[in-house]
């Protein structure tokens, strides 16, 4: 390895991911569907930002796709992931979700992954459940610790 690419390397290695953002059209209304979706209340709230604790040190940002900057070009078509144990775990919150009135995309669906389904947020952002097969979940824990 160069010297060069040791140092990206480094730089790789030290580079965390912190948050994610998505660009939402009313940041009060999207942080009050996620306040519900997550049972907790934002972290942060003002009319053109809003910020959840998403766990394991992730924050989640809802901006305000009219005030962003540089401006964002399309709303929507961001995918946020949710892992639960097994199964069980995802028709449960399916059920849970479709009760609340969420738009499914995707019904409980077994995919070469694991066990999934997805619905969407106020602006099309798709939400998957899933349950990782067995020896995916063991690697999935590796990654995280």
């Amino acid at each position: 390895m160069t010297a060069t690419q040791t140092a990206a390397a480094n730089r790789a290695a030290v580079l965390a991911l912190d948050f994610v953002l998505l660009h939402v059209d009313s940041p009060a209304a999207s942080a009050a569907f996620y306040a519900d979706l997550l049972g907790r209340p934002p972290v942060e709230a003002s009319p053109t930002f809003a910020m959840f604790k998403a766990g394991n040190g992730l924050m989640l940002g809802l901006w305000s796709r009219h005030t962003v900057e540089p401006a964002a070009t399309a709303p929507g078509g961001s995918e946020i992931a949710f892992t639960v144990a097994d199964e069980a775990g995802v028709r449960d919150l399916y059920a849970d979700w479709s009760a609340r009135g969420l738009t499914v995309l995707q019904p409980p669906t077994a995919m070469d992954f694991g066990h999934t389904f997805v619905a969407s947020d106020p602006d099309g952002h798709r939400l998957r459940v899933f349950a990782p097969h067995r020896e995916d979940a063991s690697q999935d824990e590796q990654v995280r610790s």
